[in-house]
């Protein structure tokens, strides 16, 4: 071997061992600095499993929606969610939490609908997953469909959740409009939570009309089809136009324990198939009225979407 090429080979070999030495003496970067503009939120603590379990059931409640107009969508969002404008919507009723593991174990025992669960023997956080105050999981647009039938309601209408979260001013989060770190259950470690919360347990995620959790804990099933045009030409305005519509995937609201990033407001669209089940996704219920519980809404009528669909496995 040519003697000038060992040199440079020598050299070379030298360098490359030297490079963690190198590391080591500068030490490591410093990690990124938070976003301008997020505030940090100190109203949240840590809330061990143990104490999960013990809770005594909620009992559920809903809240008036008033009728009117507010802004639904922006323009500083994604495509699906532009753009911004003026909707009316007549009143509603929402559930102020997520349905509940202990709401939907009375409905699978006293119907025998299937159990909420993956459809696999797989499941990374199962068993933190399942306090009486939690909210349920592994449920598919199906399941939840079912349980607010059997309760005498139906699944909310996109516009009908957005107003709802969002209040009727155009902020991006329930709590106003400025990032607040931690005020809703994210993927952030430090909010006390590896997994799901209790419903209500994030005292700021809540709307102005006392609606709790829309940004964080679990993306939420709602009625419509998903059109990723819908904003732009006025899809699911109202509870009954979406009766006709049909599609391949079904649109979920709202964002979940395990989501972070730059866009957590509230006008975020997801979509799914509709048989989907998994640890992130969760639901509540809405009605045109105050109803009673497993009272039949004669509204509701025949939905093409249900249609060759199985609700038990």
């Amino acid at each position: 071997m040519d003697g000038r090429f060992k040199f440079v080979f020598l050299v070379a070999i030298l360098l490359m061992t030297g490079l963690p030495a190198v590391g080591i003496w500068n030490g490591s970067a410093p990690p990124p600095t938070d976003p301008e503009g997020v505030v940090f939120s100190q109203s949240n603590k840590p809330v061990d499993q143990a104490t999960i379990d013990a809770e005594m059931p909620i009992q559920g409640e809903m809240v008036l929606i008033p009728e009117g107009a507010f802004i639904m969508g922006t323009n500083e969002g994604g495509y699906n969610e532009r753009p911004k404008r003026t909707v009316n919507t007549p009143a509603f009723w929402i559930d102020r939490f997520e349905v509940t593991n202990h709401q939907y174990q009375e409905f699978v025992a006293t119907t025998g609908h299937r159990k909420p669960g993956p459809p696999s023997r797989y499941a990374k956080r199962l068993a933190q997953l399942r306090g009486p105050n939690q909210p349920v999981t592994y449920v598919s647009w199906y399941d939840a469909d079912d349980f607010c039938r059997w309760v005498g309601k139906r699944l909310p209408t996109e516009v009908e959740w957005e107003k709802a979260m969002r209040g009727v001013d155009g902020r991006l989060w329930p709590w106003g409009s400025q990032d607040v770190r931690h005020a809703a259950n994210f993927g952030w470690p430090e909010d006390g939570f590896d997994a799901t919360a209790p419903v209500g347990a994030f005292p700021q995620d809540q709307s102005m009309f006392g609606v709790y959790d829309g940004a964080g804990n679990l993306m939420e099933w709602v009625s419509d089809w998903y059109k990723e045009e819908a904003y732009r030409i006025g899809a699911g305005a109202s509870e009954k136009s979406n009766a006709a519509n049909h599609g391949s995937y079904k649109t979920m609201r709202g964002l979940g324990y395990t989501s972070r990033g730059i866009d957590l407001r509230i006008t975020n669209r997801s979509f799914i198939v509709p048989d989907f089940r998994d640890e992130t996704i969760g639901f509540r219920c809405a009605s045109s009225s105050n109803v009673g519980e497993k009272q039949i809404m004669a509204e509701l009528g025949s939905d093409p979407s249900r249609e060759n669909r199985s609700s038990t496995e």
